[in-house]
């Protein structure tokens, strides 16, 4: 049994790594943090009887979905369970000088998963078994500015991955989608204290939490999960908002 991981050298995609290694899953782990892949792999391969591979990819370049299923192949693997973690993140008004980085998350958020979705779904169907994830977000249900391109993406993959779900299933092939409220990763550069006050109100929540529940819900075959409180009352809050009220907020924060 093999899981691959995008984004799987740190945070989530590195938990997504350590609870499917427990499960006895060998691991593809792909990430474009060299050194920081690289310590992964050593401390996975010593905590865990299973082989880690590590593969160095910038998989926000347009071409990399398409490189990663051939190396797989190259390779004699299909993963049984693919994991679409790989993302990021920046808040700020957008201008001309960011669309390199708007572009960026475009192609890793959209068109990465996308194409490996459908490519290792497809070949996942011929067997006639396996599981793809894809990491969404709450932001995908409550666009704001400052986050424009990011909620737009993720809005983007939580559509994508539920109807990709009722077009694979009836081949065997899982689709979740999860859409996680804050988790305590270096993601949204908070302070310690910050971030132990999240966790301690349980505005922010572990990774090993949300990893946890969105295995169970991917073993389950759920379309799409959204674990925790938050994911309930704050987009609701956010969507009675209203259009001035939001307006004047931005020109304060930005």
């Amino acid at each position: 049994m093999v899981a691959l991981v995008t984004g799987g050298s740190s945070g989530i995609g590195l938990e997504y790594a350590r609870q499917l290694a427990a499960m006895g899953y060998d691991l593809i782990l792909v990430s474009n943090r060299d050194d920081e892949l690289s310590d992964a792999a050593a401390r996975l391969r010593e905590s865990f009887p299973v082989k880690v591979r590590a593969l160095f990819q910038d998989l926000a370049e347009p071409d990399s979905a398409d490189l990663l299923y051939d190396w797989c192949r190259q390779q004699e693997i299909l993963p049984d369970i693919v994991i679409n973690n790989a993302g990021m993140y920046f808040f700020k008004e957008l201008e001309a000088a960011d669309l390199n980085r708007v572009q960026a998350m475009i192609n890793l958020h959209v068109s990465t998963v996308t194409r490996l979705s459908i490519l290792f779904g497809q070949a996942m169907k011929e067997r006639g078994s396996g599981y793809i994830l894809i990491v969404s977000s709450m932001a995908a249900r409550i666009p704001v500015p400052g986050l424009a391109v990011y909620s737009a993406s993720k809005a983007y993959l939580k559509s994508f991955g539920r109807s990709l779900s009722y077009e694979f299933g009836p081949g065997g092939v899982g689709v979740t989608t999860v859409c996680p409220a804050a988790i305590a990763t270096p993601l949204y550069q908070l302070s310690g204290q910050q971030m132990s006050k999240g966790l301690k109100l349980r505005l922010i929540r572990t990774p090993e939490w949300l990893v946890r529940r969105s295995l169970r819900a991917m073993f389950r075959r759920r379309r799409v999960v959204s674990p925790g409180f938050m994911n309930i009352w704050l987009p609701a809050v956010i969507a009675l908002l209203p259009g001035p009220l939001i307006a004047r907020i931005w020109a304060k924060v930005k």
